[in-house]
């Protein structure tokens, strides 16, 4: 018993205390002789010669990796995301999403004129930057849209310079447009001379409509004369109306200002003389009387003008109409730049949009395979 209780006594001792009781020795004697090792020695006892220690330097930068390679077109310039953002909500299939930048950047007015600049620059972004500046338009963006008529690229851009040049009225812009349109038979690009002539649909100078019959008779382009005859037309009937008591009194407001530019599409086509009454046709009843003399009236066509959307300038000056144009047959749209002057909104500029034939309205014998008209189907979807 006594031998078991001995070792049940001997084996309650804490073994852990034994092991970090000795750990402790040896830690102490290490740490004087490192103690001694430290201290400055006389003899040089656990000492060794002194090395010279090198200078701490500074860890190299690393150098960046160089962008992948890519396209040039496709490569943003340096430091500058706005291109590429624009490049991208431009490419939408959605025609809302340019509409609606244009609508942005036009209520931003001229003080985004130095960012539209740095959008010329880059291909992708250069046209719409150049339709944003010709709509901010006035005295602020007319030295911008001069450049690009000298522009080196084959992006067309002057048509843009003279789209904007209708809304000034004097004989120097009036000598511009004449001459793109007198040379249009040697231009490649028709929209830079239909440009030139839609320009000139703002005006209402008697003046302007000899010198557009004199330039149709020079001009071998059809579509050019067609083009002419329509200017001509809608600057002659918007200057009698607004000559006539009814025009004076039409009013100032923005839909007013747009309808009188369609106007002759929109008024009603006169009534015609009462034809010669017919002679006596027996094969008409029993009776033998003549049919009643009728006083014949052409149908109203059928066309609608609805302003869709307007946005104002930051100074409310200056308004960006979106107008839908329908006939029968076809529908398109405008963009419409009003300024306001004395209190009455007048156009500063006609831009044409985008132009759909609506569907079931071609003639049969016309289109691909000449095949007939699909006259069930709906209308675009508006």
């Amino acid at each position: 018993m006594m031998n078991a209780v001995e070792m049940k006594g001997r084996a309650s001792v804490p073994v852990p205390v034994v092991k970090k009781r000795a750990a402790s020795i040896y830690v102490g004697t290490v740490g004087l002789w490192m103690a001694f090792c430290l201290l400055p020695a006389v003899t040089g006892f656990c000492q060794e010669p002194t090395k010279p220690q090198p200078t701490p330097q500074s860890p190299a930068t690393p150098t960046p990796a160089p962008p992948a390679a890519a396209d040039d077109d496709q490569q943003p310039l340096p430091g500058d995301w706005g291109p590429e953002l624009l490049y991208g909500i431009l490419s939408s299939p959605n025609q809302e999403a340019q509409y609606g930048l244009l609508r942005a950047t036009f209520a931003a007015g001229p003080a985004i004129i130095p960012q539209l600049i740095e959008a010329l620059k880059d291909d992708r972004t250069a046209e719409f930057a150049a339709q944003s500046i010709a709509f901010i338009g006035s005295q602020d963006a007319l030295p911008v849209l001069e450049k690009l008529l000298s522009d080196p690229r084959d992006l067309n851009l002057r048509r843009f310079t003279y789209g904007a040049l209708g809304e000034f009225d004097s004989p120097q812009a009036t000598d511009i447009l004449f001459g793109v349109i007198n040379k249009s038979d040697d231009e490649p690009d028709r929209t830079v001379t239909e440009a030139a002539i839609i320009a000139l649909t703002v005006r209402t100078d008697p003046a302007v409509l000899s010198r557009l019959i004199d330039a149709e008779k020079k001009l071998q382009d059809v579509v050019i004369h067609d083009d002419l005859d329509n200017a001509r037309m809608v600057i002659e009937e918007r200057g009698k109306y607004l000559a006539s008591a009814r025009g004076k009194k039409s009013g100032n407001s923005i839909e007013s200002a747009v309808r009188t530019y369609f106007l002759p599409a929109l008024e009603e086509p006169a009534e015609t003389a009462a034809p010669a009454a017919p002679a006596p046709n027996k094969g008409l009843g029993k009776t033998g009387t003549t049919l009643p003399a009728h006083t014949l009236k052409l149908a109203t066509p059928m066309v609608t003008v609805e302003v869709r959307d307007v946005t104002l300038s930051p100074d409310k000056d200056r308004a960006l109409a979106r107008v839908l144009f329908q006939d029968p047959t076809a529908l398109a749209y405008y963009d419409f730049v009003l300024q306001k002057r004395m209190g009455n909104w007048e156009l500063a500029s006609v831009w044409l949009g985008p132009e759909m034939e609506k569907p079931g309205t071609r003639a049969k014998g016309e289109g691909p395979g000449n095949a007939e008209p699909d006259t069930t189907q709906k209308g675009p979807e508006q």
